[in-house]
């Protein structure tokens, strides 16, 4: 399992990310890694919460069925 942390740490980026990040999940390892996130729930086959609106983020429904209707 990848050590997020340790990524967090080295990350140049890290606090730019954490401004712009709409992820309403507080629980995720991944927030601010944008890279970790979208590869992540791109194996999950899914869309990360920030191409979400923010109603649509909340339902932590990721699925592209779901990302079709909030868009759209």
């Amino acid at each position: 399992m990848p050590d997020y942390k340790k990524m967090k740490e080295a990350c140049p980026n890290l606090q730019a990310n954490l401004s712009q990040c709409t992820c309403s999940y507080s629980a995720c390892d991944k927030t601010g890694l944008c890279c970790q996130c979208v590869a992540y729930h791109r194996r999950m086959r899914e869309i990360p919460g920030c191409f979400f609106t923010p109603q649509g983020e909340r339902s932590y429904d990721r699925t592209y069925a779901k990302f079709r209707s909030d868009c759209c």
